[in-house]
């Protein structure tokens, strides 16, 4: 470009400030010709300016005070000073030096944690996570221990009765797929018991039932019981027909469904394992079977009238006598299942004594309550009220019996001789005093 040539206004500013970001073509020449309209070159060539702040009461007073300038200042700062280079903020750094991509954090911030959660970290403690609650996992049972944890829990079950507490007990075991073993071992071992338990037993594998064992465990229970039916025949003749009443009580319960007799496919098909599902489905078959289930073990134990029970244990007195055979005698006391009424036969047995009046029968009798005494079939207390009634109705007897008092005297002797009634039972004996008169004159005057 010549030195005579004028400039324009928006190049001679251009060139005052002498800052160009980016680059001018390359096709740009000086020669006229080539030369292209300078208003086509304003949007490629930008101004670099510096935002410019207004200055800070800091930075006011600092200048002030010392003179210095604070924009020189600024403009000495290195590169990698992090404060905010903008016009706002006081120029603190960012989240008090901890902001940031790939820093360290707030010195210091180490020592905030409240604990290590993460369990494989090397610093993590057990103790120091807070309160936790520790779940008792019990280890699942061996068939050996299977057997000998649920055997006396359901023999306990005969004396108490009470199915919540067998429930509770079992539901603490950890059993896994060993559960219908449950309903296996209460029915084999209700094969050598009463109707009584027998009945207890239905009892429990109803309430347990939607608790602890489903449906297909009892089917289960019933399917290892039909198997090995052939074995617990030889220690029970008659389980065939026993389990036989267990199915059918279970599918009036709704324990088992009815298809199950009808369905059952078994290991083995033998005669025992026919007899008993024949059993079930002619009590399924009867006329209101379902109803009639509930009492197929019947009326037993205490729940049975007590004139029934008298009934009876006049009828085993009277075999007594006949026969003499004392163990036939106490088979037929144990049968009836009521030890809580046991004063009964003491109370009968000495009412026959009075009634008879007979050296026999005393004797028969004194042996027959010896030998039930000494096997603790009737307890101390079962004796003591048998004769305690027999006092008390003394004034009744003596009006059918005239020489009762005399009877009772000498067969309550030898009773205390042989240990069957204790002292303070035989210092009860009632004592008829002798009536002696005056004299044949005095009017029948009593003497005193």
């Amino acid at each position: 470009m010549a030195s005579g040539d004028v400039l324009s206004p928006e190049v001679e500013v251009f060139q005052q400030n002498g800052e160009v970001e980016g680059e001018v073509d390359e096709n740009f020449s000086e020669s006229p010709a080539a030369s292209p309209n300078l208003n086509d070159l304003r949007p490629k060539l930008k101004a670099k300016r510096r935002a410019k702040r207004s200055p800070s009461k800091e930075d006011q007073q600092l200048s002030s005070t010392n003179g210095v300038n604070v924009s020189q200042l600024s403009r000495s700062k290195p590169r990698y000073d992090r404060k905010s280079r903008t016009a706002y903020g006081r120029g603190l750094p960012k989240k008090g030096g901890a902001g940031g991509k790939g820093v360290w954090g707030k010195p210091g911030c180490e020592l905030d944690i409240d604990g290590v959660i993460d369990e494989k970290d090397p610093n993590y403690d057990s103790d120091a996570q807070g309160n936790y609650e520790l779940e008792t996992i019990a280890p699942e049972l061996t068939p050996e221990e299977v057997e000998k944890t649920i055997k006396p829990v359901i023999q306990e079950y005969f004396e108490h009765g009470d199915t919540n507490e067998v429930a509770v007990t079992l539901g603490e075991l950890n059993l896994g797929h060993k559960k219908h073993e449950i309903a296996t071992h209460a029915v084999s071992m209700a094969l050598d018991k009463h109707d009584s338990h027998r009945e207890m037993t239905s009892r429990l594998i109803s309430d347990l039932y939607g608790k602890i064992l489903t449906q297909k465990e009892m089917a289960t229970a019933f399917d290892s019981i039909l198997d090995d039916l052939a074995d617990l025949t030889l220690d029970t003749p008659d389980a065939p027909h026993v389990v036989g009443s267990f199915i059918a009580r279970a599918v009036a319960d709704d324990v088992l469904p009815p298809k199950y007799v009808t369905e059952y496919r078994g290991s083995g098909d033998s005669k025992q394992t026919r007899a008993a599902l024949d059993r079930a489905h002619v009590l399924l078959s009867m006329k209101h079977g379902m109803v009639r289930l509930d009492n197929v073990w019947g009326v037993g134990g205490g729940q049975r009238p007590v004139k029934y029970l008298i009934k009876k244990m006049n009828m085993l007195l009277r075999e007594y006598l006949s026969s003499r055979d004392i163990q036939e005698a106490t088979r037929c006391l144990q049968e009836l299942e009521v030890p809580h009424f046991h004063h009964e036969l003491v109370y009968e047995a000495v009412v026959t004594v009075l009634e008879a009046g007979s050296e026999q029968v005393d004797t028969a009798i004194l042996m027959l309550l010896k030998s039930l005494a000494d096997a603790i079939i009737l307890t101390v207390d079962q004796i003591d009220r048998g004769f305690d009634r027999v006092f008390e109705s003394m004034p009744d007897i003596v009006l059918d019996v005239p020489n009762a008092h005399t009877v009772l005297e000498r067969f309550s002797e030898e009773c205390h001789k042989e240990g069957v009634i204790t002292n303070r039972t035989k210092a009860k004996v009632p004592i008829r005093a002798r009536k002696r008169f005056v004299s044949e004159g005095d009017g029948g005057r009593i003497k005193e």
